[in-house]
């Protein structure tokens, strides 16, 4: 007989962080944000004003 009470009791892995996890950090997205505009800023006076 197997003996499975190791298995069901085992600690589950941890969980892998990856890029969405980073992604959803208020201050990453906000420098983001920042960044963004000031390109979109930028490529639009280059396309429209100058």
């Amino acid at each position: 007989m197997l003996d499975t009470t190791q298995s069901e009791t085992a600690a589950p892995p941890e969980e892998r962080r990856g890029c969405l996890f980073a992604l959803s950090q208020p201050p990453l997205m906000i420098f983001l944000a920042v960044i963004g505009c000031l390109l979109l800023i930028a490529s639009l006076h280059d396309l429209l004003l100058l």
